[in-house]
């Protein structure tokens, strides 16, 4: 752990949001002098974002906590694009209307989790279609293309990649860089953001903003990129079998978003805490230390602590009553049926039969279609689904039936 003189920099430190900086010193020297504006891009593509956004919304929550003033940019222009960054394909178009109703339904996650309003340390939110909308095309080449050279664009990972797996890349999509890098141009001088903050992904992007702001204007601006996020089976963040772990309440019920985070692994407990909460430091280090079955109350606590911050109060309240009541006792209970579990897995529509949930794979087929089975409290659709063994297993049918599954 580095010694910084800013609160900012020193908070990001200690809670694990910090993978590489452009220029620590350079920051650091600013952030203990005066209020910095920085900001983070999020598209609009889907009507909420996922947990694998969430480290980013929470960096943007400590650049507030430590005093300085959080700049949420939604991608209303780059959105008619697609980030090529991580991408095999093309990423579909939306049509206008599309974008603005997500950009609505976004926006309520944050309203939970910032302060806005007009104040020096208020959050804003800005929508860079505002501007990449007005741009002609001849003016963006003159006044923008003549800073990026082809030969630099291509050895970027979002370009490079998907060159050599020989998938293709569209023009429209080879100028998302460009683009982004015109948003952080754009916002250091009119509203004078001087850090940009993003996943080890955007990197790139955010060298090339950076580089942009210097050529044209002399601007000195910063970036600040997170660690790729990962759960200890090496995982991606918010993927589950059941699919992506959205941040509304209309994309994934309460229960289950708090289910996500009590699940989690043992050895993630500290780093999860650490991240997604405002738990004291001390706090969450006596939390992670505990261990065998004493370690379920601290995951309890960070389900508790993140659903209350992206979902409210109540939704986290009511999430650990309908876990208490559904899994009393540690969550499997002398009543529930029992299935013998193989070491080698076993298929959730056998399982679903097996247990008595089911008199038929055909009917037990139509429960996973239906959304009916869920295995550890997350929804799972695919009838293939391997339940893996090794491990006890919880299968419920519906929110009534529930079972355990023992290796």
């Amino acid at each position: 752990m580095s010694e910084y003189k800013s609160d900012l920099l020193r908070l990001l430190d200690e809670r694990g949001y910090i993978h590489q900086m452009t220029d620590a010193a350079g920051l650091d020297s600013l952030a203990s002098k005066q209020v910095v504006p920085g900001y983070i891009g999020f598209d609009a593509t889907a009507p909420s974002l996922h947990v694998g956004s969430l480290v980013q919304i929470m960096m943007l929550r400590r650049l507030q906590q430590a005093g300085h003033k959080p700049v949420v940019l939604m991608g209303g222009g780059t959105t008619r694009i697609g980030d090529p960054t991580g991408r095999d394909e093309s990423r579909k178009m939306l049509t206008d209307e599309t974008i603005e109703s997500n950009i609505a339904s976004i926006r309520t996650i944050f309203d939970r989790m910032l302060t806005f309003g007009d104040g020096p340390t208020d959050a804003v939110m800005v929508n860079n279609h505002d501007w990449l909308g007005r741009l002609g095309y001849i003016e963006l080449l003159q006044e923008v293309g003549t800073h990026f050279t082809v030969n630099r664009m291509l050895t970027f990972d979002s370009v490079k990649l998907r060159l050599e797996r020989e998938q293709p890349m569209t023009f429209l999509e080879f100028n998302y860089m460009i683009l982004q890098g015109y948003d952080f141009w754009h916002l250091a001088g009119e509203m004078g953001v001087r850090l940009q903050m993003g996943g080890s992904d955007q990197w790139g992007n955010i060298v090339n903003g950076i580089e942009l702001s210097r050529r044209k204007d002399g601007l000195e601006v910063f970036g600040v990129t997170t660690p790729l996020l990962t759960t200890a089976d090496g995982a991606k963040m918010g993927k589950t079998a059941a699919g992506a772990v959205w941040l509304n309440d209309d994309q994934l019920p309460a229960y289950d978003f708090w289910q996500y985070w009590r699940n989690a692994d043992d050895r993630d407990v500290g780093k999860f805490l650490r991240l997604f909460t405002d738990l004291p430091l001390d706090e969450i280090a006596r939390l992670e230390a505990l261990e065998g079955s004493e370690i379920n109350a601290a995951k309890v606590v960070l389900a508790n602590e993140v659903t209350r911050l992206v979902r409210g109060e109540e939704a986290a309240s009511t999430a650990e009553a309908t876990a208490s009541a559904t899994f009393a006792g540690g969550g499997v209970g002398e009543d529930l049926p029992e299935l013998a579990l193989p070491a080698a897995g076993l298929p959730l529509v056998d399982a679903l039969v097996g247990i008595g949930f089911a008199a038929s794979k055909g009917e037990a087929k139509r429960l996973v279609a239906g959304g009916g089975a869920r295995i550890d409290g997350e929804q799972v659709r695919d009838e293939g689904y391997l339940i893996p063994g090794g491990a006890e297993v919880r299968i419920s049918s519906g929110k009534k039936k529930h079972g355990v599954l023992r290796p």
